[in-house]
């Protein structure tokens, strides 16, 4: 069990990795049709991993409060939501293709503000990972083996773009080769980080698992509507963004079936 824990909570960061590895073998830059089906992409993939992983496990285990049973999942997601909207408001980064930064001033380099905007929204994926594993950990009837793995292996997928749209822009820019690997892995280091704090918290509050699983649901759906959706639709080939959102969609979706 101990190895199948580690290697679900390093799949997401190898995910990541590997997509910022493609600066040493990709020579120029993603252009912006490449960048919007990727992010399109991760989104779809994190709706359907939000849904099928989380929400409806969350209503699941709390079938015995009735017609209320909707009411953890509810509860959770907006934790989740508002949770996402100060650690939005409260540190510094800045989205790939825009030059204004957001969150309260400070005086950091566009690279590293570029990188803290991927890890803020690596957290709910970490913390999304942590709490399915913690399910299963604890024996929960309702979370198997093989519905972790299928999150896991979601994530990883759609950890492989962000990891790409990390670090090829900054190769693009002028970065050397190391150093923009390097950002695009940091930026994925987050995750495992994440989701052993939420392992180590859920094994205290194995009661409120329901709440723990629709907050990270929240989370995870507050940066595709507040970040990727707008990257993957706006401007030029928006019909590629949507396109590829649909694609990640549908592949989470027939990877929660097939393993879960």
């Amino acid at each position: 069990m101990v190895r199948n824990v580690l290697a679900e909570l390093l799949l997401p960061f190898l995910g990541t990795s590997l997509g910022a590895g493609c600066v040493f073998f990709i020579k120029s830059g993603l252009n912006r049709a490449v960048q919007r089906s990727l992010t399109g992409f991760a989104a779809g993939v994190m709706v359907a991993a939000s849904v099928w992983s989380l929400l409806v496990p969350a209503m699941e285990q709390s079938a015995d409060m009735g017609r209320l049973a909707f009411l953890p999942a509810e509860t959770g997601f907006w934790l989740g939501i508002l949770f996402l909207l100060v650690l939005d408001r409260a540190i510094p980064h800045l989205h790939q293709g825009t030059s204004q930064p957001e969150g309260p001033h400070a005086r950091l380099k566009q690279t590293t503000m570029l990188v803290l905007a991927v890890t803020l929204h690596n957290i709910p994926e970490g913390m999304a990972v942590g709490v399915v594993l913690a399910g299963w950990i604890s024996g929960n009837s309702g979370i198997t083996a093989a519905g972790t793995l299928a999150l896991s292996l979601g994530i990883a997928l759609q950890n492989f773009p962000e990891g790409a749209i990390i670090s090829m822009p900054l190769r693009a820019e002028g970065t050397g080769k190391g150093r923009a690997f390097l950002y695009g892995v940091l930026s994925g280091v987050v995750e495992p980080l994440a989701a052993m704090l939420t392992i180590l918290a859920a094994g205290f509050i194995l009661p409120a698992l329901p709440y723990l699983l629709s907050f990270a649901a929240g989370a995870m759906i507050y940066v595709v509507v507040e970040e990727l959706i707008p990257e993957a639709s706006l401007g030029e080939h928006s019909n590629l963004g949507t396109l590829f959102f649909a694609a990640g969609f549908s592949v989470m979706l027939a990877l929660d079936v097939a393993l879960g």
